[in-house]
């Protein structure tokens, strides 16, 4: 974890470079900083995932309706203050990348951080993790 899980409507994908909006949401959450400097999200777990919907209903479903909606999942035991700079942040990246295509029709982006409190069971098994943990 932080896991950032992307939905949207297939007709995004005409329009939008997904792939290039998780890799720069994905450089975005690795900038992160606390408060002491130190970097918020580990290199190995942070992982940008795009899903376009199978089916959805969006608005009144007269016109040519879109979204995109972003739920950052990351575990516990970050300040108020980095959540708030995660979702400006991310949200930054969001606007860059898709403001052209808002401006064109209309299109529903979401953004929400839930912070995981209540797990019961977290497992990992990576060979990923420990490529960026030698040098730190």
């Amino acid at each position: 974890m932080p896991h950032l899980v992307l939905y949207y409507s297939p007709d995004i994908e005409r329009d939008a470079d997904i792939q290039g909006l998780c890799r720069a949401l994905a450089d975005c959450m690795l900038e992160q900083r606390d408060e002491s400097g130190r970097q918020v999200f580990p290199t190995g777990g942070t992982r940008v995932l795009a899903y376009p919907a199978a089916y959805a209903a969006i608005a009144d479903g007269q016109g040519d309706y879109g979204f995109l909606y972003a739920n950052l999942r990351m575990g516990a035991g970050r300040s108020a203050a980095v959540h708030q700079q995660v979702g400006t942040n991310l949200l930054a990246v969001l606007r860059a990348r898709l403001d052209g295509l808002l401006a064109q029709r209309p299109i529903g982006v979401t953004l929400q951080i839930d912070e995981s409190t209540a797990q019961v069971f977290d497992a990992k098994h990576s060979s990923l993790h420990p490529l960026f943990t030698k040098n730190s």
